[in-house]
Formats: structure tokens, C-alpha cells, sequence
């Protein structure tokens, strides 16, 4: 499900295959992609949960510029995970509201 060849950015080459978790569950990404290209290449589609409907949002504009894809990452709620690069070992949690699901208000 990953992007091999972009008709604008064109091709790059893939980091190291690394760990990080989901939620406590262990999964596989390429170190330096962003987080949100690692978890759509598993089928994770889901990012976060409104604060005020509880409704699921994930990848909108792929760019940074909206909210939809934010997550929980490392402790740190509203990383805009379609621009943030994965390294190994982070702790990525979905976010209910403004943080995750033991926080959410």
C-alpha cells in the first residue's frame, strides 16, 4: 500500500525497517517516512477521535496545514503525524479528544 513512485516527488529510498508501537501494539514502519505512510501501509486508517462527537478522522490533507491525523507520539498529544518522520522505537497512541484514551475528557 505504499507510494513506490509519486508523479510529482518521484521515487525515494526507503530507511531502515523499524519497530514502533500502535496503542501497545507492536508494528513495522521505514525509519524517516511519516508516521501516518506507516500506518496506512498496515491499514490503519484511524488517527483520532472528536472531542465533542467522538467521531474518527484520519489523513485529510497529507501536508500538515489540518488537524485530522493527529496523534499521540511519545507522550506528546496533536502530532501531526502525516509530517512527522518515524523513528524506531516510538510510542504512537490514537488521541481521543486531546490526548489519549485514559486522558480523554
Amino acid at each position: 500500500m505504499r507510494i513506490q513512485e509519486h508523479p510529482i516527488l518521484g521515487t525515494y529510498d526507503k530507511g531502515q525497517l523499524v519497530e514502533f508501537t500502535l496503542d501497545g501494539k507492536t508494528m513495522t514502519g521505514y525509519e524517516g517516512e511519516p508516521i501516518a505512510a506507516a500506518l496506512r501501509a498496515a491499514g490503519i486508517l484511524q488517527h483520532r477521535h472528536t472531542r465533542k462527537t467522538g467521531e474518527a478522522r484520519g489523513v485529510f490533507c497529507a501536508i500538515g496545514r489540518c488537524t485530522d491525523c493527529v496523534m499521540v507520539v511519545d507522550g506528546v498529544p496533536n502530532i501531526r503525524t502525516c509530517i512527522t518522520p518515524l523513528k524506531a522505537g516510538m510510542k504512537v497512541q490514537t488521541q481521543y479528544g486531546v490526548g489519549p484514551k485514559e486522558d480523554a475528557e
